[in-house]
């Protein structure tokens, strides 16, 4: 979590969004595939959606055939739930994370590992969680630097 945090800390401060770090993990070899953050990719891109579209990319894949090179017991580490529901328009991270299946269309992502829930500023309660769980996907909170992640997922937020 705490390599999820930095990455977070690469994210731009702005007032409309939340600084998130993400990683994608061999959760066989604990190996880190790819780190993502908040608006590192062109558009209005989440950290969750970064890791995905660079994994793809990596194999000149579109996302939503990145499960064709992820391993099978793949996991996320996220400082913050992933959203269930975008403003901007964006497919929400939890769904693209639902769609990453292997060819007998199992979930590649096993378990999600966040630091701390999405507070309810943007979109209100968010059900991502729930909606993960619901597919077969382990969501595990992380406890213990739920202070740090949010200082910097809000910075260049109004006090």
């Amino acid at each position: 979590m705490w390599e999820a945090l930095d990455q977070a800390k690469q994210s731009p401060p702005k007032p409309s969004n939340y600084r998130v770090g993400a990683l994608l993990v061999d959760g066989d070899t604990g190996e880190v595939m790819v780190r993502g953050y908040t608006l590192e990719l062109e558009g209005n891109t989440h950290a969750e959606q970064c890791c995905l579209m660079k994994a793809a990319q990596a194999h000149d894949l579109p996302e939503e055939r990145v499960g064709e090179v992820l391993p099978p017991n793949t996991v996320l580490y996220t400082t913050m739930e992933p959203c269930s529901m975008r403003l901007s328009g964006n497919l929400p991270c939890v769904d693209r994370i639902i769609r990453t299946k292997d060819a007998n269309g199992k979930p590649l992502v096993k378990k999600v590992y966040l630091g701390v829930k999405e507070p309810e500023k943007f979109v209100g309660e968010n059900k991502g969680r729930a909606k993960l769980e619901e597919h077969g996907i382990e969501c595990i909170h992380i406890p213990g630097l739920e202070k740090e992640i949010l200082e910097v997922a809000t910075a260049g937020h109004e006090k």
